[in-house]
């Protein structure tokens, strides 16, 4: 793989390795060193760096173009006009020279045959996009499969002998490797539990009867975060309805005349103490205000077009999923036309087997005709279907990763404005020990003696003792 070039899917910001390679989708890249864990080293505009394989999807490789021939006499010599080459992979593959027909399995010398042409695929998460011949199969003999889900292997034995294993799986008209027959796919955000890799597949909804989408899940969890923000608004909003009402009832207890003419150092903390109540309330009114400005508002405010963002995800999503199904349902019509006329060739010529005539030989080459067209037909179809899964794919990542980034935002949104709501109550409790510490310093204060001392001065009506009448 070293020295290949391959084309960006997506944008990577290379912060997830020390040594990352930045780049934008759509961008060329030339790969210098590969590693099992996922991670290639490559070359942009002169600058090396790291970056994650399944980003990119491979253009071409040294050596795809120009195979190496060799010799093979195993279990007697090939048909007339067919050579053997070995692939990057180290795997034999025939080549018909005169039709350029190409196959896994050893020729034989039957006068109909039909084999799976060799085709070079890359592979992304275990979904393939179908890239160029390294043959390109003759009219005369068109067969097309299934994407194969092994990306080490260029092509799958012959569909003429039966395999003991399907190599894909079709759920809803999305087509996935076999779990039996593909290796661990790498993930598209290693280390990362990313949306964009646990979201694929479909299941049933609770009552069982129909089948949710990945994404669809994903779209339930944005709008069920924004409900509950909502309710978290809501919550605090009662709160402040609790502090106002608080802070209503204490301004009013303050003005109560109760116990006002009590006198002295006593009366003077007793006056203190109803009017800490009022400077309380007073606190308890800017608390409410500052929660309705600084928590309250921006919850209510933050995304108030998400529902609608929400539904724009949803139906572009949705109209390419629609596209892929109708992609699906032209591949297995032109998969039908085909084995019809493969069906009709074959019964044409073991008519030509029975009875040899102009007629016959004309039909048969008219019925190949036919099977060649409907093969045509269904190769462009597949590669139709292939194209809109790609697309689909990629679309996928990118609004899974839109809607990750704004669950992140939310929830950072979220923790920042209740941090602020903990800073508020704790300020208001210092305020509040500030209204009570007046109150504590004059209780310390009062001294019954002084008490006395200020009453007599104030209410005295003279110091002079009585004393006894002489006689």
């Amino acid at each position: 793989m070293s020295g290949a070039r391959c084309k960006t899917l997506y944008s990577f910001s290379g912060e997830q390795h020390q040594q990352g390679l930045k780049f934008e989708a759509g961008e060329v890249i030339s790969v210098l060193q590969v590693l099992d864990g996922g991670w290639w080293e490559g070359e942009k505009d002169g600058v090396r760096g790291w970056f994650p394989a399944s980003y990119v999807q491979v253009l071409e490789k040294p050596g795809m173009m120009n195979p190496q021939r060799i010799e093979d006499t195993s279990q007697g010599p090939l048909p007339q006009g067919w050579q053997c080459y070995m692939s990057p992979q180290g795997r034999r593959y025939y080549v018909n020279t005169h039709t350029n027909e190409t196959t896994w399995e050893k020729p034989n010398s039957s006068p109909v045959s039909i084999k799976s042409p060799l085709v070079k695929k890359t592979t992304v998460n275990g979904f393939h996009h179908s890239g160029s011949p390294l043959h390109q199969p003759d009219s005369s003999h068109v067969t097309v499969r299934k994407p194969s889900s092994d990306p080490q292997s260029p092509g799958s034995p012959s569909p003429t002998k039966r395999q003991n294993k399907e190599t894909t799986i079709t759920i809803n008209c999305v087509t996935f490797p076999h779990p039996d027959t593909m290796p661990e796919q790498q993930l598209l955000k290693p280390g990362e539990w990313s949306y964009c890799d646990y979201f694929w597949a479909d299941k049933k909804d609770p009552q069982g009867n129909s089948s949710v989408t990945g994404f669809e899940e994903l779209l339930q969890k944005q709008l069920k975060g924004k409900q509950m923000q909502k309710e978290m608004a809501e919550f605090i909003h009662e709160r402040i309805k609790i502090e106002e009402e608080y802070a209503k009832n204490l301004a009013k207890l303050s003005q109560i005349s109760l116990a006002s003419q009590e006198e002295g150092t006593l009366g003077e903390a007793w006056g203190q103490l109803k009017k800490s109540l009022a400077d309380e309330a007073e606190v308890h009114l800017k608390f409410s205000s500052k929660l309705h400005s600084e928590v309250e508002k921006p919850l209510l405010n933050f995304r108030e077009n998400f529902k609608k963002d929400m539904k724009k995800f949803d139906h572009h999503v949705a109209d390419l999923r629609k596209q892929l199904a109708s992609r699906y349902a032209s591949v297995e019509k032109a998969r039908k036309a085909l084995a019809e006329r493969q069906k009709d060739l074959e019964v044409k010529t073991q008519q030509l087997e029975i009875k040899l005539s102009n007629k016959t030989e004309e039909d048969i080459k008219k019925a190949r005709r036919k099977s060649t067209q409907a093969g045509d037909d269904l190769m462009r179809c597949v590669d139709l279907y292939n194209q809109a899964q790609s697309k689909w794919f990629e679309e996928i990542v990118t609004t899974t990763l839109e809607l990750e980034r704004l669950e992140v935002e939310r929830v950072e949104m979220i923790r920042q404005h209740l941090c602020q709501y903990t800073q508020l109550r704790h300020e208001t409790d210092m305020f509040n020990q500030s209204t009570v510490e007046p109150v504590d310093q004059l209780l310390q204060k009062v001294d019954p003696a002084k008490d006395r001392e200020l009453w007599v001065k104030e209410h005295k009506t003279g110091d002079i003792r009585p004393m006894d009448m002489d006689l």
